[in-house]
């Protein structure tokens, strides 16, 4: 399976110019999976209340452009329901079948937690026979919720990582992918936010051995998934099996 990720340079809180932005950038690009980073929409915005969703505007674009392209869409936006915000995150297939996670480590330090609701389902989406498993930006410092259970063959992380602590961005994706022998794809965005923080180039895919896999060209960084190489690797090294067992309760 092909994956193209797009390091957008999010417009901030202007869901059109954003909408027009990545068929522009993704004009002539081919994949399977499409990923599109934390937010895509507006940028990661506190101002819940003026820039959610309402009308699922941000679906809707993806739904257009995944059946356009004949390929899977991912990524999350602000989404307002029943009057309670989410930082949704989306796996929208080419049928137009939708999945959706609803981001559960909500960032304090920004205040996110204040202003949207935790998810409290971990959800794993099927597509060509990859399972994946959906996460959003902060979720990747908490590595109990995203542990392996023989349950998926790939982690998703959309994210707006600023570049003040990507250290800990890049080594946490890799940690994953070896901790639960797993593909991990973390596509981040690039340039300055309506807070004036910055975002350096920092997406990257890593094999279950903790080996970058991914290439970069311009703004896109992409990725080949092998189930069967996973598999290989897995039934090799089969340290899944001596994992500790646990219950999360949410």
């Amino acid at each position: 399976m092909k994956i193209k990720g797009l390091n957008l340079d999010i417009v901030w809180k202007n869901k059109n110019e954003n909408f027009e932005l990545i068929e522009s950038q993704l004009q002539n690009q081919d994949a399977d999976l499409f990923l599109l980073p934390e937010m895509f929409s507006t940028g990661f915005c506190m101002d819940a209340a003026e820039v959610s969703d309402k009308n699922e505007e941000s679906l809707e674009f993806l739904k257009k452009i995944s059946k356009e392209k004949n390929a899977a869409f991912s990524g999350s936006a602000s989404v307002e329901i029943d009057g309670s915000f989410f930082n949704r995150m989306y796996f929208v297939k080419p049928e137009g079948e939708v999945t959706f996670y609803d981001k559960r480590h909500l960032f304090s330090f920004s205040g996110e937690d204040k202003i949207y609701k935790p998810g409290k389902e971990r959800v794993i989406v099927e597509y060509l026979g990859i399972r994946f498993l959906l996460q959003v930006c902060y979720d990747l410092r908490f590595p109990v919720f995203a542990r392996n259970n023989n349950d998926y063959d790939a982690i998703l992380y959309v994210a707006n990582w600023p570049e003040k602590r990507v250290e800990a961005w890049e080594h946490l994706l890799k940690a994953r992918a070896i901790e639960n022998l797993s593909y991990v794809f973390g596509l981040n965005r690039i340039g300055t936010d309506g807070n004036d923080l910055f975002y350096q180039e920092s997406s990257h895919c890593f094999f279950a051995d903790g080996k970058e896999i991914s290439e970069k060209n311009g703004n896109l960084v992409s990725a080949e998934l092998n189930l069967e190489e996973l598999k290989d690797f897995r039934n090799h090294f089969q340290f899944l099996n001596d994992r500790d067992d646990f219950e999360i309760k949410i």
